[in-house]
């Protein structure tokens, strides 16, 4: 027999060996000859009746029961259901399941989750958490080994141990219910304050892709505040990428990752390996007066009294990674040599070589920081000047633009005056949907050349790709100026691609084809 649906497809051939009334018939008086001894014997060597199932297998994929069975919109009592079941799995509150909870739920992702945090069925108990911080956490080991290797051995493999309750005190409740949702629900739910202990929870249990969404998380949320404890965090997890990010966003705005909260953070092994840090974009006694800080707070930690002597102590020979003699003579006679940090000694030969034409020898590394090199885009293929053009008179010159790589914008290139040289106050700004990201008010001086100066932010602000900014500037000075022509909507610098466009914000003229703001200097 075949059968096959209403389209032809899904095909099942089944075959029956079946014995006709007459041969039973037949078959029964020949037996009857033998006697009722042999009567049973013989009716148990007839044929069985016997069928085959073959399925013809098509390229046709499979549907999953979300398919088949759409989602409608629940009447109030199962939507009100629901939403029990959903606040029960995060406040835990083991309620009774009503009756036929599974027909909520159409797939099985769906009636999976409703297990998360559920203490219907479980079969293992946590106990997460620090001693005074515990929370106890129901799960349910088929599910969690589904999930992770390290549970299917905790539970399943050769050395595993039949325990009801398993105690974790090196893991944040909150970061074991992320990861738990993560394996339940297949949902990733991230919060800034836990993500790097979800992150630590993801590796010790070796769930990789909410390990990589974590470090995801991290990149897209990467500043100058959290660099430095991100850049300690990544080295302890061993993820390259972002560490790696952590360094350009250190490097380039160096001063303001020093300044951060989170500085003082960071262990003794970072600290070491940002003093080192030969690209770092930062004056030098900003350096010196972070590593101040931080062995401030280090000893907060070890229980010392933050004196002199015991912040030299924690510091030791990172001390001598900081390049005092690098620093301009006024900052270091009126900071580092006042500190009490350095030994009367170290004071007198640093001082001696600023001044001697004998240089002593010095244990501080004395070969100043290369820094970063500025990058410039410059949109415009000529300039030009008239004798009625440009003229500012406190008006708004702005640019859009946009990159397809993080960059770090450290000011904006402009034109000088075309009627010989003139000093110019120049207010920049920079804006991402209106909110300002940076701003300074500087004057600069202008030769009478068509060449363009530089502005310069107070630091380096980070722009993200493939999103537009709008560069702003209001001159003031000589009001005849040299300005672009020939602009181009797209410039290759290097690596990155910048996309120009006109701004609403420009009221003197400026815009993609001609106009002021020729240049963009920036960090990549």
């Amino acid at each position: 027999i075949l059968m096959v649906d209403e389209k032809g497809k899904n095909m099942k051939c089944l075959t029956f060996f079946l014995m006709l009334p007459e041969t039973v018939k037949n078959r029964s008086k020949k037996s009857s000859k033998k006697g009722n001894s042999s009567s049973s014997s013989s009716n148990s060597k007839l044929p069985p009746v016997c069928y085959e199932i073959i399925t013809l297998k098509t390229k046709k994929k499979k549907k999953m029961a979300a398919d088949i069975f759409p989602r409608k919109k629940p009447a109030n009592t199962n939507t009100t259901a629901v939403q029990q079941y959903h606040q029960q799995n995060i406040n835990n509150n083991n309620t009774i399941p009503a009756p036929n909870w599974q027909g909520l739920y159409p797939t099985i992702r769906e009636r999976n989750a409703v297990m998360f945090n559920n203490d219907l069925m479980a079969d293992v108990h946590f106990v997460v958490g620090p001693p005074g911080g515990t929370q106890r956490l129901p799960g349910h080991k088929y599910v969690l080994a589904v999930g992770s290797s390290v549970f299917h051995a905790m539970f399943y493999g050769e050395l595993a141990e039949d325990k009801d309750e398993i105690r974790i005190p090196d893991v944040e409740p909150a970061a074991f219910l992320a990861m738990l949702k993560y394996i339940y629900c297949d949902e990733i739910d991230l919060a800034a304050d836990t993500v790097l202990a979800t992150l630590y929870a993801a590796k010790k249990y070796i769930v990789p892709h909410l390990a990589r969404a974590c470090v995801n998380f991290l990149e897209t949320s990467l500043s100058a505040k959290n660099a430095c404890v991100l850049l300690s965090q990544s080295c302890l997890f061993e993820e390259p990428d972002l560490t790696q990010r952590c360094w350009e966003v250190i490097d380039a705005q160096a001063e303001l990752a020093l300044k951060s909260e989170g500085f003082c953070d960071i262990d003794f092994q970072t600290l070491e390996s940002i003093l080192r840090r030969e690209t770092l974009n930062a004056k030098e006694i900003v350096v010196f007066e972070a590593a101040l800080n931080w062995a401030e707070v280090e000893c907060q930690r070890q229980e010392l009294t933050a004196t002199i002597e015991n912040k030299r102590k924690v510091l030791g020979k990172a001390l001598y990674l900081i390049r005092i003699p690098t620093m301009a003579l006024d900052d270091f006679a009126n900071g580092a040599a006042q500190s009490g940090i350095l030994t009367l000694n170290e004071t007198n030969d640093i001082f001696l070589w600023y001044t001697a034409a004998k240089k002593p020898e010095l244990q501080f590394v004395s070969k100043p920081r290369k820094g970063l090199v500025p990058q410039r885009c410059h949109r415009f293929q000529s300039c030009a000047y008239r004798s009625n053009q440009w003229r500012y008179r406190g008006r708004c010159d702005s640019i859009q633009f946009a990159v397809d790589k993080r960059v770090f914008i450290a000011g904006f290139g402009l034109y000088g005056s075309s009627c010989g040289s003139a000093e110019y106050s120049a207010k920049i700004e920079l804006k991402r949907q209106g909110v300002i990201l940076g701003q300074n008010l500087s004057k600069y001086f202008s030769d009478g050349s068509s060449n363009t100066f530089p502005v310069w932010f107070e630091y380096p602000v980070q722009i993200e790709p493939d999103t537009f900014y709008t560069a702003s500037v209001i001159l003031d000075g000589n009001e005849l100026s040299y300005f672009g022509q020939e602009g181009m909507t797209e410039v290759q610098c290097g690596k990155v691609t910048v996309q120009f466009q006109c701004s609403s914000d420009s009221t003197n003229g400026t815009g993609v084809q001609g106009g002021q703001i020729p240049e963009l200097i920036f960090y990549a």
